[in-house]
C-alpha cells in the first residue's frame, strides 16, 4: 500500500505575529491538523532561564513531534502522535500545517547566543517542506510570560532575518500581514496554490 504524500506547510515569524492562530485556523479551514510549537511547553515546564543547550533539546523536541503526527497521518502510528493529541483528524490527512521549524530554532539560536548547533544546520539540510508562510509583524504585540521582545523594532529585525533565510532557500514562500482574517485569505491562497501543483 502506498504511503499517501503529506503536504508540509511551516509557519514561521517573529514572536506574537499570529503563527499558532493561523495554524489552527488552517487546520480548521482545511479539516486537518495542525503541529504545535514544542518551545512553549518546554518552557513553560523549565521556566525562561533557557541555556543553549536547551535550544538544542527544543530543536529535537520539535522534530520528534512533528515526526509523530506524520506518522500518524500515514497510517504507521495506530496510536496517533502522543497520549496528548487524541484529537487528531484523518478527515483530510494530505495536509499538516507546523508552527515552528528548525530555520526558527537556527535563529533563535544565532540571535540569542551568536551561534547554532550544527545538528540543527544538519536537520535544515535533510528536512523537505512544501511551504512557508512568513508572518508580518503588523499585528499588536500581545503580552504573554514567555515572550521576550515587545519593541517592534527587535521583531522588525528578526522579520527581515526570517525573510532574508527564506529568500535565499528554493521552496515557495508568502509573506503574511493584515488583519486575522486577511492572514487567513492570503495563506488559503497560497495552499491552494501548493495543493494544485
Amino acid at each position: 500500500m502506498k504511503t499517501p504524500e503529506i503536504k508540509k506547510i511551516v509557519i514561521v515569524g517573529p514572536e506574537s505575529t499570529g503563527k499558532s492562530t493561523l495554524c489552527e485556523q488552517l487546520a480548521q479551514h482545511y479539516n486537518s491538523n495542525w503541529c504545535p510549537e514544542f518551545a512553549r511547553e518546554y518552557l513553560l515546564t523549565n521556566g525562561m532561564n533557557y541555556t543553549y543547550s536547551d535550544l538544542l533539546k527544543i530543536a529535537k523536541g520539535q522534530l520528534a513531534m512533528e515526526d509523530e503526527y506524520l506518522q500518524f497521518l500515514t497510517g504507521s502510528s495506530e496510536s496517533g502522535a502522543g497520549t496528548q493529541n487524541s484529537e487528531l483528524k484523518t478527515q483530510n490527512s494530505k495536509l499538516l500545517f507546523i508552527d515552528t521549524n528548525m530555520y526558527v530554532m537556527k535563529v533563535w539560536c544565532e540571535f540569542v547566543f551568536g551561534k547554532c548547533h550544527p545538528w540543527i544546520t544538519g536537520q535544515i539540510a535533510k528536512r523537505k517542506y512544501d511551504l512557508y508562510l512568513l508572518c508580518n509583524t503588523d499585528l499588536p504585540w500581545v503580552k504573554d510570560e514567555l515572550r521576550e521582545y515587545p519593541d517592534l523594532e527587535t521583531r522588525d529585525k528578526l522579520y527581515h532575518i526570517y525573510k532574508n533565510i527564506l529568500t535565499n532557500q528554493p521552496v515557495h514562500w508568502a509573506d503574511i500581514s493584515g488583519s486575522y482574517e486577511e492572514r487567513l485569505q492570503k495563506a488559503v491562497k497560497a495552499v491552494d496554490t501548493v495543493l494544485r501543483s
